[in-house]
């Protein structure tokens, strides 16, 4: 009978073709090691692009993109003098008018590098992401071999850890870069006896040191000891000899890294010297002094706690254990494999130990890399943030965690994944060999046993694959679902071709610009085309004001609640502003009334003056609008008139005028009160200055239009209730809000 009529025969060479497929040469891994690390990046652009178009709920994106922006222009600082208050970005240091970032200016430096090249950041973040995964795949060959590299780094690149947190702007994949930098230096340093590898470790772990001194210290702890017990060993066997020309080799390189790593030491007391005036005083001390690590009392912008070493268990227990089911390739299936790969590498090299140069370096390197995996979470248990970064320990759905993973952990994904790529190679030979086949053909065909084996490699492949797709959708969903949210905010920017303009800002979460606001940021100069101030009391929008004399004022406000949750959407406004002059103002404020309005209040105040009394205006027959006349003068503003549509007029009595200082805020509310008690509330606010000085050379300044609001069952409106013309859908049925402002010089008069 032919092979070409027989039908096992022809499945016998299709199960070939499939096996030799799963089986890579080795002169090939290498290159197929380069287009996994550049599909990453690729990867890591489009969900950067894609997933987050106007950055995180993270808010510190803002500050290293800012940061990176300083560095381009040369400045370690905005100098934003007395009107640092409206100019400050989240997360910088205010001293006297000198704002600085609390972070070091390493992964801003490593943002700005494309920023320079290419005008794109998120090209950082690409080549970042295809580093690490090129750096875990030639840390994984020297301690095991090619093919644990190359399924290492997919199993880092696969991770949805690395994939989220890489996306970002933030420091952890930049330091992690560093950190498997100076690795693969330092053992190939030991291995090769290379001193410029070693030279390259000291700049490496310097660097690290530089962008993030706790995280560096951590993961270069296993490679210090190592390096101690190198030198203590060849000043054991050589004595005082060992000091003498020549130098044994591994204490040669020991100081080579030892003397490069301490310059950058150096160099970042320096950065603290520049900046914060003292060498031992760290910018994230300077802005937060108990915000480092540490137990006992801990606080950071008002947030505060009492870390203790109970408190400290339980919080990292939950974010360890998040890690292991949620934030690893597969989750806990990965996880398993990366536990039963480290367990199986240890039986195999602890009988032997660590031994010195040339001595089996696998060995060696392995054991080393391997005790990362106990400094970094032991180190982690002594710093706040991992409780900080989950809002509520026994939910993974909600804090940064359910985001980005946990991000202060980042450094042990590397070895991690190194080990489950051991564990998966292992057993992918452990078949091969013919162990599982051999006890199969026992019991059944060989050729049975053959496809057997097979298809529980293809089945596995298939499941380990689909677990995956389900733990990486989770958070790239939750992290979209921001996207819309923040596309609906940031619309009437993209509507509008701002140029030459002064943009005042809501604070939602306080005094800070880019929190949360990210894309809206200032040049480091403050000149750039759009220039971002915060919106204040009126003595410094006005100052604001009078610094940028030449540009467009603008507000930028929203109706609802700015929340942290993706659900909570608002509908933004930009309007722009005029400074208005005269000697005095006239205004006039129409306001639509809904149905089974019984009675209307009015009430005027100033910021600083005298409180306005509580003036009711009890109108019968109301009808559809009522028209509220006030004006402004020096030294007072008064309500003059109210009249409706059904032709009712009432003029104020003479309580109704409050006094006026040199620079304040003029307060109108109209309260619509129906029988049940049920209230509708217009509020509108405008900032007022005196220029000029006394008397008849008094002059009045009136940013217009005025801050409108709308509001329910209160007699003041939030910031969430601002008023948004042209969007009847946020209101009840017959609300309206119009306002005008006519200015009155010497010798006017107009009618009402």
């Amino acid at each position: 009978m032919s092979s070409a009529s027989d039908p096992n025969g022809r499945r016998t060479r299709i199960f070939g073709r499939l096996r030799r497929r799963f089986s890579v040469p080795t002169d090939r891994e290498p290159r197929l090691a380069l287009l996994l690390s550049v599909l990453t990046g690729v990867v890591v652009f489009f969900v950067a692009a894609e997933v987050f178009p106007y950055h995180s709920i993270n808010d510190d994106e803002g500050v290293y993109l800012t940061q990176a922006a300083m560095l381009l222009e040369g400045q370690l600082e905005i100098r934003a003098g007395e009107l640092a208050d409206a100019f400050r970005p989240w997360f910088f240091v205010d001293d006297g008018g000198r704002l600085y970032p609390k972070y070091t200016p390493v992964p801003a430096a490593m943002f700005a590098v494309a920023m320079a090249l290419v005008g794109e950041p998120r090209v950082a973040l690409a080549a970042i992401a295809a580093g690490n995964v090129a750096l875990v795949y030639v840390l994984a060959s020297m301690i095991f071999d090619r093919r644990v590299g190359l399924v290492a780094a997919t199993v880092f690149a696969a991770s949805p850890f690395a994939l989220l947190t890489s996306s970002v702007f933030l420091p952890y994949a930049p330091t992690t870069l560093l950190n498997l930098l100076f690795a693969v230096l330092y053992l190939r340093g030991v291995r090769d006896a290379h001193l410029p590898s070693a030279a390259g470790a000291g700049v490496a772990t310097g660097l690290a040191f530089f962008a993030r001194p706790y995280t560096a210290v951590l993961f270069a702890a296993p490679f210090i000891a190592h390096a101690l017990w190198t030198v203590g060993r060849s000043l054991r066997r050589g004595g005082t000899a060992a000091v003498r020309r020549p130098v044994p080799g591994s204490i040669r390189r020991n100081a080579a890294t030892a003397a490069l790593g301490s310059a950058f030491v150096g160099l970042t007391l320096a950065y603290n010297a520049r900046v914060t005036g003292s060498p031992l005083l760290f910018p994230y001390e300077a802005f937060a002094p108990l915000d480092g690590p540490g137990f006992g009392y801990r606080e950071i912008e008002g947030h505060s706690m009492e870390y203790t070493l109970e408190v400290a268990l339980e919080a990292n227990g939950y974010v360890l254990w998040y890690y292991a089911t949620r934030w690893f390739t597969a989750g806990p299936i990965g996880m398993i494999a990366a536990l039963s790969g480290l367990a199986l590498a240890l039986r195999r090299w602890i009988p032997s130990g660590i031994r010195g140069d040339g001595d089996d370096h696998g060995r060696t390197a392995g054991l080393v890399l391997a005790g990362t995996l106990v400094t970094v979470p032991l180190g982690n248990l002594a710093f706040w943030g991992n409780r900080n970064v989950l809002a509520t320990m026994d939910d993974p759905t909600n804090g940064l965690l359910s985001h980005f993973g946990p991000f202060y952990h980042f450094d042990t994904l590397a070895p991690l994944s190194i080990f489950a790529g051991f564990a998966l190679v292992t057993g992918w030979r452990w078949l091969r060999a013919g162990r599982l086949h051999d006890r199969l053909a026992d019991r059944t065909s060989r050729e049975t046993a053959r496809r057997i084996a097979l298809a529980v490699l293809v089945s596995s492949v298939l499941v380990v694959g689909a677990v995956n797709a389900t733990v990486v959708s989770t958070p790239l969903e939750r992290n979209a679902a921001y996207t819309d949210k923040f596309e609906e905010a940031y619309e009437p920017f993209e509507e509008r071709d701002l140029e030459d303009a002064l943009v005042f800002l809501p604070t939602p979460y306080g005094g800070w610009q880019n929190h949360p606001f990210q894309p809206l940021r200032n040049d480091p100069g403050l000149d750039g085309e759009v220039v971002y101030a915060l919106d204040g009391v009126p003595e410094r929008d006005f100052e604001v004001l009078d610094a940028y004399p030449d540009r467009t004022p603008y507000r930028y406000a929203y109706h609802g609640d700015w929340t942290p949750s993706p659900d909570d959407h608002v509908t933004p406004t930009l309007e722009e502003l005029s400074v208005r002059e005269g000697e005095a103002f006239e205004s006039r404020t129409t306001v639509g009334v809904p149905s089974n309005v019984d009675e209307l209040r009015l009430e005027i105040e100033t910021g600083s003056g005298e409180r306005a009394s509580h003036d009711t205006y009890v109108v019968a027959e109301s009808g559809d609008e009522v028209d509220v006349d006030w004006r402004i003068e020096d030294g007072r503003a008064a309500l003059t008139n109210v009249t409706t549509d059904a032709g009712d007029t009432e003029g104020p009595d003479g309580d109704a005028t409050v006094g006026l200082e040199g620079v304040d805020d003029v307060h109108l509310s109209v309260t619509l009160v129906q029988s049940d008690g049920s209230s509708l509330t217009y509020q509108q606010e405008a900032a007022v200055r005196s220029t000029g000085g006394d008397g008849d050379d008094a002059r009045l300044e009136v940013i217009w239009p005025p801050e409108r609001s709308v509001c329910t069952l209160v007699t003041h409106c939030g910031d969430g209730d601002r008023y948004i013309p042209g969007e009847p859908d946020l209101y009840f049925d017959g609300v309206s809000f119009e306002t005008r402002l006519d200015a009155v010089e010497a010798g006017e008069e107009r009618d009402s």
